[in-house]
Parts: C-alpha cells; sequence; structure tokens
C-alpha cells in the first residue's frame, strides 16, 4: 500500500474548490493506473481523530484514543478488515501479532 501522508497545515489552507481540483487529479491518476495494470484498490481514511491505538506488553493490551506512533516507528503494512465496527476491529488489532513490536492503528475508512 502506498500510505498517503498529509501535511495537515497545508490541507488546512486548501479552500473546497481546491479539494475538489485535487479529487479530480487523484481520480486521474488512479485511472492511469488502471491503464497500467497497477492499481488494486484505494481508499481515503477518516480523519486521525478517529483513530484508535493498541499496544501489547507483556500480554497486556493498552488502548489509545488517537493515532500515537513515536518518531522511532514506522509504517510497516496494512491490514483491510471488514467488521461491523470500530470495536470488533480493535479486537481483531489486539490479537495482530506485529502489535508486541509497535502499534496498530485503526481507523474506519472514509464515506464519501
Amino acid at each position: 500500500m502506498c500510505l498517503v501522508i498529509v501535511d495537515q497545515t497545508l490541507a488546512d489552507k486548501m479552500q473546497p474548490e481546491d479539494w475538489a481540483v485535487m479529487g479530480e487529479q487523484s481520480q486521474a491518476y488512479d485511472n492511469s493506473l488502471i491503464e497500467r495494470g497497477a492499481y488494486v484498490h484505494a481508499e481515503a481514511l477518516q480523519g486521525a481523530e478517529t483513530a484508535r491505538t493498541v499496544r501489547v506488553r507483556d500480554g497486556d493490551a493498552m488502548i489509545t484514543d488517537g493515532p500515537f506512533a513515536e518518531s522511532k516507528e514506522i509504517i510497516g503494512g496494512f491490514i483491510l478488515v471488514d467488521v461491523v465496527d470500530i470495536d470488533a476491529a480493535m479486537e481483531i488489532a489486539k490479537n495482530i501479532p506485529m502489535a508486541r513490536l509497535g502499534a496498530i492503528e485503526v481507523r474506519p475508512v472514509m464515506t464519501f
């Protein structure tokens, strides 16, 4: 996955018409990837304020509202799950083995 990292200070300066242009450009790029056979799937995530993070240490799960990643941590992968709500996703996150080595950030997919 290409995880899109956004500078919020720049995003906050954008006007609705800027977002419309960005959406058109993003769709055009997605279409070019489809034509090249490189496109699998793309989704925008809901804002970071919807995130919850699970850390497992010594068998204990610690849950934090919001995103939290220490600067030494990196995004190592993405697991997409289809569940009824974020609580069900959190239960899945608690059992991901890599949670013992870092954190699992869980966010709902943005609905347009």
